[in-house]
């Protein structure tokens, strides 16, 4: 149940109650999910040669974008499903959000290593790679983000 539904739900249906509560949850989701992608920015930042931010704008890099943009969309996949799956309850709702986001990006953060470690992919120097074009394995590493979030949103679900 989405929070305009919990919010008629309630017992009260007037448009102004739903409004504010609905707008309310928005809020608070909206706020957890931005603290999430933050955390999410910097644990892809810790991974990556010099300032993560100084690489994508200064330097333009693609291959230092594409990590920091499947960071995100995989964050942000456990983030929607976790908002999903709580059925209404802002409370269970913002506390799983909260959670199995930060599962989600020590899990990303694991399986960079896993990468370096195990595959030979070293993730620092795939972003500091070409700026003229995008490492394979860039999209190697950035797919394992992606798939680390679909996992995760799956088994929040």
């Amino acid at each position: 149940m989405t929070p305009l539904a919990a919010a008629t739900a309630s017992g009260d249906d007037s448009l102004g109650h739903v409004l504010l509560h609905g707008s309310g949850a928005l809020l608070a989701y909206a706020a957890v999910g931005l603290v999430l992608f933050v955390a999410g920015f910097y644990m892809t930042d810790l991974a990556t040669p010099g300032r993560l931010i100084h690489v994508i704008r200064r330097d333009r890099n693609p291959n230092a974008t594409l990590l920091a943009c499947a960071s995100t969309v995989g964050v942000g996949l456990i983030v929607a499903v976790s908002i999903f799956a709580a059925g209404g309850d802002l409370v269970e709702g913002l506390t799983r959000t909260l959670v199995f986001g930060l599962v989600g990006i020590v899990a990303q953060a694991a399986a960079t290593m896993a990468f370096n470690r195990l595959v030979g992919i070293n993730v620092r120097e795939v972003a500091d790679g070409p700026e003229d074009g995008l490492e394979p394995a860039a999209i190697l590493l950035a797919v394992a983000n992606l798939m680390i979030g679909f996992v995760i949103a799956v088994a929040v679900y």
